[in-house]
């Protein structure tokens, strides 16, 4: 029997502050890292900031100097993929001997992404995927990923891939992932929803996978004080419902919705076996005669040299 211990990180970063959600990072991993665990799953965008409820000083036709301001401080609390931040991340996880899952801002040039990065026991760097579809006004401050960093890393406790929070509600998406073999699939989110629950559920079934998803609990004094959001100091931002669910979809650990939490279960690899006996998406359940989905994973370069 494979056993894997994993650990769901629900809480705040500090927001807007690089060097200080790094911090918190450090001392998160550890916590997380009590009683052997082997994989940790921390939420979207959480170094270093979900911008929840900022307009950015935009509306049709219109932008604010006030706006381009905020997007700049966005831009300074973000990091570069690779660099000091992941190599900082990468040695939390290799002093605990624990993988990695981890929302970040990514800074490519001037855009931002929305990332999560994973990285292995030794805290190398085993891959990114960048966010290939903001939601809503999420498309105002993040970049569109592409199909280059969609990856499923096969690692000594199983097969990790990443579906950062709604592109789980896109059937492709899904198809590709469970079609690399995807045994832990994690999924960082900034919905805290009851919906979001039963959509993790769903996956979980339908993939036959193990689904850890992590979201941040947040209140309106985890950003500045002169974050442009009209909440009072103790009001709730986002209340978390983290959940961990087995392969037949049933909830493991679970939602929380209280406060910060460590969510931790045991995870029997047996269970995908178990559960693909009656029901394999992308095997004898798929019907390829009737459907075929193709995937491009080549990366979309704005400009290529000639020649």
């Amino acid at each position: 029997m494979v056993t894997v211990q994993a650990a769901v990180v629900q809480d705040a970063p500090v927001a807007f502050d690089l060097d200080a959600t790094l911090d918190k990072v450090d001392r998160l991993a550890e916590q997380a890292a009590a009683g052997g665990t082997e994989l940790v799953v921390f939420p979207e965008a959480f170094v270093s900031a979900y911008p929840r409820g900022a307009t950015f000083g935009a509306t049709i036709g219109q932008r604010t100097p006030e706006g381009r301001q905020l997007y700049r401080r966005y831009w300074e609390s973000s990091i570069e993929v690779p660099g000091p931040a992941t190599e900082r991340i990468g040695a939390a996880a290799a002093r605990h001997g624990m993988h990695l899952v981890i929302g970040v801002i990514e800074r490519d040039r001037g855009t931002l992404y929305c990332t999560a990065l994973t990285f292995g026991a030794d805290g190398v760097l085993l891959g990114k995927h960048r966010k290939l579809m903001p939601t809503g006004s999420e498309r105002l401050v993040w970049g569109f990923g592409d199909g280059s960093t969609m990856p499923v890393h096969d690692t000594a406790i199983g097969r990790i891939g990443t579906v950062i929070c709604w592109e789980n509600y896109m059937p492709a998406m899904r198809m590709h992932m469970y079609s690399q073999g995807v045994q832990l699939y994690c999924a960082p989110t900034a919905d805290p929803r009851d919906t979001w629950v039963a959509s993790m559920q769903h996956i979980a079934c339908e993939g036959r996978c193990f689904v850890l998803s992590a979201n941040q609990f947040t209140r309106r004094s985890d950003y500045p004080a002169d974050y442009p959001v009209d909440a009072e100091p103790g009001e709730v931002l986002s209340r978390g419902a983290s959940v961990i669910v087995d392969p037949l979809g049933n909830v493991l650990a679970g939602p929380a919705t209280d406060g910060p939490a460590i969510l931790r279960a045991e995870l029997d690899l047996g269970r995908i076996a178990e559960g693909k006996y009656d029901f394999d998406v992308v095997g004898h359940y798929s019907r390829p005669d009737v459907f075929e989905l193709r995937v491009d994973r080549s990366p979309k370069h704005p400009v290529l040299p000639h020649g």
